[in-house]
């Protein structure tokens, strides 16, 4: 399972390492794409796997489903690890994630997030004042 936050910088060349735990959860590949909030969104290839079986099920008739399913995977990408467990971020998912040095990884169960910390700073903040009627809400779900 993939959960924690790390803070980790960017080089010049636009490698970010990723944490030791989360390489391991990742495996040996994964894929990174757009997410949503303005983050990425980092899949083990069997986590990918099981979505791509779910978008293959949206129905190409809609236009929503058409939109999300190219925005998503027309950023998409493969990624590996070098030596020293970074990852070279395409230049387009960079500009995606307003990725400039700074940035905040999460796990979040089946995938990674990368969020600039500017981002993930102003979203937890958010979250910090509104999880009791975020959490409340969720209770509808049966949660």
């Amino acid at each position: 399972m993939l959960l924690g936050e790390y803070h980790h910088n960017l080089d010049a060349k636009g490698r970010l390492i990723i944490p030791a735990k989360f390489r391991q959860e990742l495996g040996t590949e994964f894929v990174l794409t757009r997410g949503l909030d303005g983050c990425l969104f980092g899949y083990p290839m069997t986590a990918w796997a099981k979505l791509e079986t779910k978008l293959a099920q949206l129905p190409l008739t809609k236009k929503d489903s058409r939109r999300f399913v190219r925005f998503f995977y027309a950023a998409a990408a493969e990624m590996t690890f070098d030596k020293q467990g970074r990852i070279n971020i395409p230049k387009s998912l960079m500009t995606y994630a307003d990725l400039d040095k700074a940035c905040v990884l999460i796990g979040v169960a089946n995938r990674i997030e990368i969020w600039s910390d500017t981002k993930w700073a102003e979203f937890d903040e958010e979250m910090v004042t509104d999880f009791d009627e975020t959490a409340e809400n969720l209770m509808d779900l049966d949660f």
